[in-house]
């Protein structure tokens, strides 16, 4: 956040002395001016929702300029109320959410930072675009805003390239103009004992590489079955098929933060409306029901959307632990060969 602030300060600062009003910001229908003042006024709301952690819509206030401010001052705005969004950020806990309507009504600390980010790094291009100036932003910022926002989209040859495509702003070699879009914030799914929290790719890539993810795991893990997870996460993410709520879920415990194990689906639904689920847990954290309890989570989540007609989960045969859990969970085993059992549940849980 204080990179991409201290980015836009400096660029629209050898531009003070032009007339932002007069101006329009690159495609957008609101002057440099007006968009200036946007920057800030989404930064100082997303401080306001994680701060506040407002749950149920926006905080209903917003930010108003004293008359006769320049663009000297409008910077010291935006400055100003980056520093508000990144104290917000630093000193929000690991699992604080707050509301964001896009696209499953909320937003965690780093979803906020990325959005903040987002919105520094394209309104200075439309501003700078608006008045002649060339504006290229750090590639490691543009592509946090990626990994976290644009799960769904493919990556480009460069970040930067790739950020103004998917939002509009230009072309990419090969792939069709975008005239509608949105970001992404991670989804998440709360149990009695834990929360379901999403892998991104960027932290499904530090799993693959055998760093935390930047999840807390409880001693031992995360395991070779989490990381072979994220392999996969990664991969769709480099093909442009991942979908994030068809991803992977850290299962996180509510009493100290810590993962103790990952589930997810193995890709979107297929023709048939099935999914099939995956899951494992460090060793430490088996045997208290944690399998059992993310799996009806998620599998009565899955049954709730439109058109899921079945989850699937196939299990060794000699992996009778995970038997068991798939049977408590409500699974039936349908089918089966030399190796392994194949289970479904087709009615939600309860």
């Amino acid at each position: 956040m204080d990179e991409a602030v201290a980015d836009c300060v400096a660029l629209l600062g050898t531009v003070v002395d032009r007339d932002w009003q007069a101006a329009r910001a690159g495609r957008l229908e609101w002057s440099c001016h007006e968009t200036a003042v946007h920057i800030a006024s989404d930064l100082v709301s997303y401080a306001g929702q994680l701060a506040g952690r407002a749950q149920d819509g926006y905080v209903p206030f917003d930010i108003t300029l004293d008359e006769g401010t320049g663009n000297a001052g409008l910077l010291d705005v935006i400055r100003t109320t980056g520093a508000l969004l990144a104290a917000a950020v630093r000193t929000a806990p690991p699992g604080a959410r707050a509301f964001h309507p896009y696209p499953f009504r909320s937003a965690d600390r780093e979803g906020f930072a990325a959005m903040g980010v987002a919105e520094v790094l394209l309104h200075t291009h439309d501003i700078a675009e608006g008045l002649g100036v060339p504006h290229e932003p750090p590639a490691g910022l543009c592509s946090f805003v990626l990994t976290r926002l644009f799960p769904h989209v493919r990556p480009g040859p460069t970040p930067w390239p790739t950020l103004l495509w998917a939002t509009g702003r230009g072309e990419l070699p090969g792939r069709a103009p975008v005239t509608a879009w949105r970001w992404c914030n991670a989804p998440v799914l709360p149990t009695d004992r834990l929360v379901l929290q999403s892998v991104t790719p960027a932290a499904a890539m530090e799993l693959a590489a055998g760093d935390d993810g930047g999840f807390t795991w409880v001693e031992g893990g995360p395991v070779e079955g989490t990381r072979m997870g994220s392999t996969l996460v990664v991969k769709q993410y480099e093909e442009g098929v991942l979908r994030p709520e068809w991803g992977m879920y850290a299962l996180v415990r509510r009493e100290d933060g810590r993962a103790v194990g990952a589930m997810g689906f193995h890709g979107i639904p297929d023709e048939d409306g099935r999914v099939e689920v995956g899951y494992d847990l460090v060793p430490g954290a088996r045997g208290r029901g944690y399998a059992t309890e993310a799996l009806r989570a998620l599998s009565a989540w899955a049954l709730a959307q439109d058109g899921v007609t079945a989850v699937l989960a196939v299990v060794e045969r000699s992996n009778v632990p995970s038997q068991n859990v798939v049977a408590r969970a409500g699974f039936t085993r349908v089918a089966d060969d030399e190796e392994q059992f194949l289970y479904e549940l087709r009615t939600p849980w309860g």
